[in-house]
């Protein structure tokens, strides 16, 4: 769904580049921001089952009326806006109660001595993710793109497909439910991490003065109302979220894929199938394009005769159409269509109206003499219909390619064949710089991720105590959230140029990796089976010391026997 949202806000919502880029950052980050509520509640009340079968039709649901805001019969913008913002946060809500409980709850069918088998479920777990991940970048662009639906791109079928999916795929986890292992909730052990955090810091500010002896972890200010084994568990959380802190750098970058790198895919050639311009559909002798710097007039003679007359304003580009003994003089783009779009217009040359030029979805009309206005479609190879007088003709344009802004000049009809003949000229140059060249980059930021992802998804499980894995599993989480508001601080700042931004964030990742890389080598990792083995020895060694009531003595063989006591 992600893989075509920031073009949904662009083309369906008409929404600007950093408005997009903002609100798409803003639902990531919420996506990763949520899983705290998930844990609290599966940990504290419904278990990580429960949890993720009602949460998964919670997402279900924010994709249905995702769906519905799609579609464009359906109320006006407003409610389009309201629908797909609602659906949206359902989603968001959906996905991240989910994401903390998948993760813990599949680790949770492993015993612990089965180390080597659960790290082998976290890599196939992850490699399922990005399978379904690079399925649906290629599927979903397809079903917006290829299948037309309302007269447009099918947006309603783009999101209404990951519906169906989910559907299936929650029946399926469902069928399941006897074969897992289920543990109950242990209560809100994310509240009570707070909660001993909270009190730690506050006993420690109320006995911060030097006639208090100093304590060896600050955690340790806890001890007069939580037990050992909770700040023992919490030291052990706490360590592994400080490692954590540079992590959101990463995500930063990866979480790009969906907003810059996609709008940076729209100013690109990605043409992969041949298509050639030919250079009769560029040129013509008598269409000249004059780029003049400063103000000059500039006159077009004809022999000695003067045919017209033009003044030119500096940092303006103007185009002079010259025809026979009359001049049009018209104002030229200077900007590339957005969204890797062509545009063209119409210059009408013909002694008649020509009306219902049917150009992306639009009727343009343009009168004899005048110049209509660009108007955006898809890049191809095009033929368009118009009607002069009520009868239909045809106009070829042949291939208007990406990014690259067009001007038709209508000249001569042929009433036999009902054609109208065109010269095409193009006035801002198509995209040259091929989008192949991103697939280096999508392939090492995915290599990255997928060895830096499923490292983090079995180092959290590994270091968190049975009671807290979702604890973790959400901290980790919350890298990807920060590192989403960090890009959106970044576009909504929106003072660099695109190429400066990706230099920006590469740098910062780059410091921060060699952060990462002291904190790492300092960091003593831990086994929470010790932590467990410890607790039960001073169990083991509590009954043993265990005091005998006045009324019980023990005999030779170490069995208890009753004293008779004279009144």
């Amino acid at each position: 769904m992600k893989a075509v949202l920031t073009l949904y806000f662009l083309n369906y919502l008409h929404w600007d580049e950093n408005l997009s880029t903002t609100v798409y950052h803003a639902f990531s980050g919420l996506c990763y921001f949520t899983p705290v509520f998930g844990a609290i509640l599966a940990d504290g009340w419904l278990g990580k089952f429960n949890t993720i079968f009602w949460l998964s039709i919670l997402y279900v649901i924010g994709h249905v009326v995702k769906s519905v805001g799609a579609i464009p019969t359906v109320g006006n913008t407003e409610v389009h806006v309201a629908l797909s913002i609602i659906g949206l946060i359902a989603i968001a809500f959906g996905t991240g109660g989910i994401k903390p409980c998948v993760s813990a709850f599949g680790g949770d069918q492993f015993a612990e001595e089965h180390i080597q088998e659960r790290a082998k479920f976290f890599s196939i777990f992850y490699l399922s993710i990005n399978a379904g991940s690079l399925i649906s970048t290629f599927v979903t662009p397809v079903l917006r793109g290829d299948v037309q639906c309302f007269g447009t791109d099918c947006y309603a079928l783009a999101f209404g497909v990951p519906a169906a999916l989910m559907f299936v795929a929650l029946i399926v986890f469902v069928c399941g439910s006897r074969m897992y292992k289920k543990y109950p909730p242990q209560g809100n052990i994310l509240g009570s991490v707070f909660k001993c955090i909270g009190f730690a810091i506050k006993n420690r500010w109320n006995h911060r003065s030097n006639q208090y002896p100093t304590r060896e972890h600050w955690l340790d200010w806890a001890t007069e109302k939580y037990p050992k084994k909770l700040i023992t568990e919490v030291k052990m959380v706490t360590r592994v979220l400080f490692l954590y802190i540079p992590l959101p750098m990463f995500w930063a970058l990866f979480d790009q894929q969906g907003s810059r790198w996609t709008l940076q895919a729209t100013r690109m050639d990605a043409d992969f199938k041949g298509f050639v311009i030919q250079p009769d559909q560029m040129q013509d002798p008598e269409y000249l394009r004059l780029n003049i710097t400063g103000t000059q007039n500039v006159t077009v003679t004809r022999g000695n005769a003067a045919v017209c007359s033009a003044q030119m304003r500096e940092k303006v580009v103007v185009s002079l159409v010259v025809e026979n003994t009359r001049c049009i003089q018209v104002v030229d783009s200077n900007e590339k269509p957005a969204n890797g779009l062509a545009a063209v217009r119409f210059i009408n040359l013909l002694n008649v109206t020509v009306s219902n030029i049917s150009v992306g979805g639009e009727a343009v009309q343009v009168v004899a003499g005048n110049v209509s206005e660009y108007t955006t479609l898809k890049r191809g190879i095009i033929t368009v219909h118009c009607l002069i007088d009520g009868t239909q003709y045809s106009i070829y344009l042949g291939l208007l390619d990406f990014g690259g802004a067009y001007t038709a000049v209508l000249r001569t009809r042929n009433d036999l064949g009902k054609e109208i003949q065109a010269v095409v000229v193009e006035d801002v140059s198509a995209n040259s710089f091929h989008i192949a060249w991103q697939i280096p980059q999508y392939f090492l930021i995915s290599a990255g991720e997928v060895m830096f992802s499923i490292t983090g998804l079995e180092f959290s499980y590994s270091q968190a105590p049975a009671s807290m894995k979702s604890v973790l599993q959400a901290g980790w989480l919350l890298t990807v959230a920060f590192g989403n508001v960090i890009v959106l601080i970044v576009a909504q700042a929106a003072t660099m140029e695109q190429w400066a931004e990706f230099i920006l964030f590469a740098a910062l990742l780059v410091a921060v990796a060699i952060i990462f890389s002291f904190m790492g080598y300092f960091y003593v990792p831990v086994n929470p089976d010790d932590l467990k083995e410890e607790n039960e020895k001073k169990d083991l060694n509590q009954e043993e010391k265990k005091v005998v009531p006045d009324f019980f003595e023990m005999n030779p063989d170490n069995m208890f026997e009753e004293k008779k006591t004279k009144i």
